[in-house]
């Protein structure tokens, strides 16, 4: 299991840092979150295939973390032969007119099928020119694009929770985090995973090394040649619990998403401009070094990982003019605040390991 950060930056692009789009892997699948302007170039320039790529979260419709969407899904039914399953898509209410129409007008066929759950937004998350700029959000009238198949409204259950997607080994929640337009953070739980093979067990019930083992470490129970079943409960340790990861996109207040991430193996949480510049910062709906730690201790978070970076500072190993600053800066305010103190700031094409629990 692993995230790799195909940009970093906040605002727009440039030649040394992209803007928001992180990809999740866990056993060869991936999920991107965001997928701001040129994230295709970065994912070329990564160990990312984009045919590998099965399920798109985006946590807010501004440009920085949307406007490499279309492309990106052009490129994937480009550069795949055949993707059986389709595409699916998360995020805010939007996102199916916002997919459709790009792909309408640009006459794009995609060589795949695609799907787009929405997200419910709740009027208290509106922004506050809503009434006097409201553009239309729903996609309930029109020709269909040919590629795009019947997605759900998803709506929060009675705890504010948004509950996005459940697989044999993962879940995904989401709930609202503060912006200037409506937000969702995402939440990855993993289920728990089986405990270590004991192998001399299974030879001493005449199981010899081979797919049997697999077989059974992935919870299922087997018959050995003598008629015998073993249950992997037979065979296996306790249960590991599963890994969490907590990743938000742009925000200045957490707290509706608080109790879900609790206990977070890792958290992805912006810090865009100094702590210095925090009135400035909490006004664009943004967050400070100092407010990203103080949200990774109330979760009692393990690891925290900074990003989405101001264009004002650069990348750490970028050799520095004079006047010039680099996001080593925000690492260090963080530091002073985080009680973990396992915590990085995210560079282009980082890959950063979760590792499995004991």
């Amino acid at each position: 299991m692993d995230l790799t950060f195909l940009g970093t930056a906040s605002c727009f692009p440039l030649p040394s840092r992209g803007v928001s789009c992180i990809v999740f892997r866990r056993d060869g699948e991936c999920w991107m979150f965001d997928c701001g302007e040129g994230s295709q170039i970065q994912i070329h320039e990564s160990n990312i295939k984009p045919g590998k790529l099965t399920k798109i979260f985006i946590t807010h419709l501004h440009g920085d973390h949307l406007f490499g969407l279309p492309g990106l899904m052009c490129t994937i039914g480009q550069t795949s032969s055949e993707k059986e399953l389709p595409l699916e898509l998360y995020g805010p209410t939007g996102l199916r007119k916002y997919i459709r129409v790009s792909l309408e007008l640009s006459r794009s066929m995609l060589g795949f099928d695609y799907v787009v759950h929405e997200l419910s937004v709740p009027e208290e998350e509106l922004p506050e020119d809503w009434e006097t700029w409201h553009p239309k959000h729903t996609a309930d009238t029109g020709p269909v694009h040919p590629n795009e198949k019947e997605g759900r409204l998803i709506k929060p259950d009675e705890n504010g929770v948004w509950h996005c997607c459940e697989t044999n080994q993962m879940k995904v929640m989401a709930a609202p985090i503060t912006h200037r337009i409506p937000s969702f953070g995402f939440v990855l739980h993993e289920k728990p995973q089986p405990g270590k093979l004991d192998p001399q067990k299974l030879k001493d019930r005449g199981v010899p090394p081979g797919p049997l083992y697999a077989k059974i470490k992935n919870g299922e129970a087997i018959i050995t040649e003598a008629g015998e079943t073993i249950r992997p409960d037979d065979v296996l340790g306790p249960k590991r619990p599963g890994r969490k990861i907590v990743i938000l996109g742009d925000t200045s207040c957490n707290s509706k998403i608080a109790a879900i991430s609790r206990n977070a193996d890792v958290l992805v949480h912006e810090a865009t401009l100094e702590n210095e510049l925090r009135e400035k910062c909490v006004g664009n709906g943004h967050s400070t070094p100092e407010m990203a730690a103080e949200f990774a201790n109330d979760i009692n978070a393990r690891k925290l990982i900074l990003t989405h970076f101001s264009q004002r500072y650069r990348p750490a190993a970028h050799e520095l003019k004079e006047g010039e600053e680099s996001v080593t800066k925000l690492l260090e305010q963080a530091k002073r605040v985080f009680i973990n103190k396992d915590l990085i700031a995210a560079e282009d094409l980082m890959q950063v390991s979760i590792p499995a629990k004991k």
